[in-house]
């Protein structure tokens, strides 16, 4: 079963290129040690929210863009082990300094249990994280898997839903901080791939419009209020 890395950061608006530069670098290293894909998502449509939001995640600063992200590994294993090697490489010291903030980015290991939707050309992301306590984990992606259709009837090319498996407390930031967890709740890292930012749009339109969301289930196995939800531009796709 393939593996997820999730992160969450902070990046000065002014340093994108130079975040872009850095993360395009890495590739080829990364493939060395196993991933199958790297994908960085610049923020576009990140809402504020109420309680929580991508912001209050990572303590974005006013000068600051939140980035979604995440790595694709054939299994855990490979990640494992790809971690290893990373760690031991001389090479992973030349990449020279994070144009970021490294205190504040949030990671995680993820299991994805539901990928849906052949992909392809991703032009635009939607990135969610998710509260869900382990004995609501069947109920959530019951409902997910039953949504998913509508999702890519409606013009989205993959659907992904991952239930958090390495999750680490950080001393600044961390996943858990993020959706305010409760009572041992566990993480959903998800994200939508669209073509386009227009489709997306258009598609999150129709899905609000749609009878068939217009009756919510009656038992909801999240808090909504502490999901975090943002739309995002892709700048490295490998």
């Amino acid at each position: 079963m393939r593996y997820i890395q999730g992160f969450v950061l902070a990046v000065p608006s002014a340093n994108k290129q130079a975040y872009i530069d850095h993360a395009t670098k890495s590739v080829p290293l990364f493939r060395e040690f196993g991933i199958t894909r790297m994908v960085e998502c610049w923020g576009d449509d990140v809402p504020a929210g109420k309680l929580n939001d991508f912001r209050t995640a990572v303590q974005a600063k006013d000068d600051e863009t939140v980035v979604f992200s995440w790595i694709e590994w054939p299994s855990k294993d490979m990640y494992q082990s790809g971690m290893q090697r990373m760690m031991e490489d001389p090479r992973m010291a030349e990449m020279g300094e994070m144009p970021f903030d490294g205190q504040r980015m949030i990671f995680a290991g993820f299991v994805p249990e539901m990928d849906h939707g052949p992909g392809g050309a991703t032009g635009y992301i939607d990135g969610f994280l998710i509260p869900v306590l382990p004995d609501r984990k069947d109920a959530y992606f019951e409902m997910a898997r039953n949504v998913s259709p509508m999702f890519q009837e409606f013009g989205a090319t993959r659907i992904v839903e991952a239930w958090g498996d390495e999750v680490p407390a950080g001393q600044v930031t961390d996943f858990y901080r993020a959706v305010h967890a409760q009572d041992h709740e566990n993480l959903v890292f998800s994200w939508i791939e669209w073509p386009d930012k227009d489709t997306r749009v258009a598609g999150m339109k129709r899905m609000t419009e749609d009878e068939r969301m217009k009756t919510p289930p009656a038992d909801m196995p999240f808090d909504g209020k502490r999901m975090i939800f943002g739309g995002f531009a892709p700048v490295l796709d490998q």
